[in-house]
């Protein structure tokens, strides 16, 4: 069996996806004996929770790349294994329909019969993930925003709905809100690098909407650092720490004024500001960990758009000195 059957749809490219779709027709013609609602140890194969885990993999392989009629029968599997009304089966069967919705009526036609679904009962999870899912299609952030607050007033420790209402937030400019999200998934995943450093970044963007700058760069410094010492090696950490520490050591340059000592933030628990001399090692360090990335994954084809990127800091960065 393929490795990449254990590996999450959403971290498939589309050639992968395609690979994976067009296996589909065989496994399910494999597998086709574990799909009794009753299995039989003497008349089946033996089933295990891999092999339902597979089926769903592989059916969002094929709506990705538009095979629907295999989709279908990954669907039909399921539901004859676990019953249609199975509270995953019945969230697969609205993203089934949800792909195979022609226009926006459809969608809509669609939300309607997820409301009625939760109105015969409100505890459905998956059908109101594909609700607030499909309201974000529908360009609704507002009531998408609002169905995510209620969801996760009944299940708060929901780290995928915080990440979700994050970019809500993000989106719509409410950069505060979007930041008290991320930290309630840090209450969760304290070692979260990915969470540390998407803070900070949100933090870096939102120092450009504020007066005073260099609070806001000053904490998404020290959540790049963090998020690259929980994954040394981690570029997306690298690439904003470099960012936000030499922003921050701009602005200091340029006589801002920033407080060195704790003393009136000490109320709400402010850190003193990072030293001139810091920043630049930070920069300095987060220069040459990128600069030794470019150098050692030139010519590999994975992450070349990382590496683009990365690549183009590194020039603008290089011209800005020699000015």
């Amino acid at each position: 069996m393929s490795t990449l059957f254990l590996t999450s749809p959403s971290r498939h490219s589309h050639s992968e996806a395609l690979t994976v779709s067009q296996q589909a027709e065989k496994y399910i013609q494999k597998h086709s004996s574990t799909t009794n609602s009753i299995p039989l140890p003497f008349l089946s194969s033996p089933e295990s929770a891999e092999t339902w885990s597979n089926y769903e993999n592989l059916l969002y392989s094929c709506l990705r790349t538009g095979d629907d009629k295999t989709a279908h029968s990954c669907l039909e599997k399921l539901g004859a294994r676990f019953g249609t009304d199975d509270e995953r089966v019945m969230g697969l069967r609205g993203l089934y329909q949800e792909a195979l919705a022609e226009d926006e009526p459809a969608l809509i036609e669609l939300l309607q019969e997820y409301d009625r679904i939760l109105v015969e009962d409100p505890t459905v999870t998956s059908v109101r993930k594909r609700r607030i899912a499909l309201l974000r299609s529908l360009s609704r952030e507002s009531d998408a925003t609002n169905a995510l607050i209620e969801l996760l007033e009944a299940s708060p420790t929901d780290i995928e709905s915080w990440a979700e209402l994050c970019e809500l937030y993000v989106a719509q400019g409410f950069y505060q809100q979007a930041e008290f999200c991320l930290e309630e998934i840090l209450l969760s995943t304290p070692n979260a690098w990915n969470v540390h450093a998407r803070l900070g970044e949100i933090l870096y963007i939102s120092a450009a909407a504020t007066q005073d700058q260099i609070g806001p760069l000053a904490e998404s410094v020290r959540r790049f650092c963090r998020s690259v010492e929980l994954c040394d090696g981690y570029i997306r950490g690298y690439y904003g720490l470099k960012l936000a520490s030499e922003k921050l050591l701009g602005l200091l340059n340029t006589g801002a004024k920033a407080e060195s000592q704790v003393s009136k933030g000490d109320q709400d628990n402010q850190l003193p500001i990072p030293s001139e001399k810091t920043l630049q090692k930070l920069s300095e360090s987060a220069t040459s960990v990128l600069a030794q990335t470019v150098r050692t994954t030139r010519g590999n084809s994975s992450g070349h758009h990382e590496i683009e990127y990365v690549e183009d800091l590194l020039k603008a960065s290089t011209m800005t000195r020699s000015r």
